[in-house]
């Protein structure tokens, strides 16, 4: 069976010193780099963050505060800090992540209107990233996933992998959430594990 890694926004500014850090985020790298290292993946494919400055899911450009809501697009929508932001530091690789590995690279969130926090889809479904496209076409039965963060982007392509057609599995010990309560975490693993979703400990 031909497996793929997906590995989920690990980026500067969801890292330490970042513009949305993610608590523990670079605790990490050092094991996402060792299963690239040890594990035959036929495919390791990058997500990225890449969202105009000008992006809707900014509280900056909607005159609002960091974790208000607004509506947009029929849905619900976070509003985040400025990050990530196209041709910045923030929007790069983190520096340990041993990015020669990958072989595909996604980048998402490009467009201003609509937040995308799945590798595969933007979160009102209305466009595809070619990221399932790809791996249908490499014959990719199985995807593991890791990175960040764990409640937001990393549990939205879990759940859109299985609703693909692929197996998929999340390695527990290569994510970290964005919200440090306990429970925010703990719900989107329950809510993985609902959607046909393998939690490997």
């Amino acid at each position: 069976m031909k497996k793929a890694l997906i590995v989920v926004d690990i980026q500067n500014d969801f890292c330490e010193g970042g513009a949305l850090a993610v608590p523990g985020a670079s605790e990490i790298i050092p094991y996402v780099n060792q299963i690239m290292r040890d594990n035959q993946y036929d495919e390791v494919v990058l997500t990225q963050d890449w969202h105009p400055s000008n992006h809707k899911s900014f509280a900056s450009n909607n005159g609002m505060e960091v974790g208000d809501t607004i509506i947009l697009n029929g849905m619900p929508q976070y509003m985040w800090p400025d990050h990530c932001v196209q041709d910045t530091h923030g929007a790069d690789f983190h520096p340990q992540l041993e990015t020669d590995f990958a072989t595909h690279l996604i980048q998402k969130g490009t467009n201003a209107l609509i937040d995308s926090y799945s590798a595969f889809m933007d979160n009102n479904h209305f466009m595809k990233t070619g990221l399932a496209k790809y791996l249908k076409e490499k014959n990719i039965e199985m995807v593991e996933v890791v990175g960040l963060a764990l409640d937001y982007c990393v549990e939205a392509t879990c759940i859109d992998a299985v609703k693909e057609g692929f197996i998929t599995c999340l390695h527990f010990h290569g994510t970290r959430a964005v919200n440090v309560s306990p429970d925010n975490a703990k719900n989107s693993i329950y809510k993985m594990i609902e959607n046909g979703v393998t939690i490997l400990a």
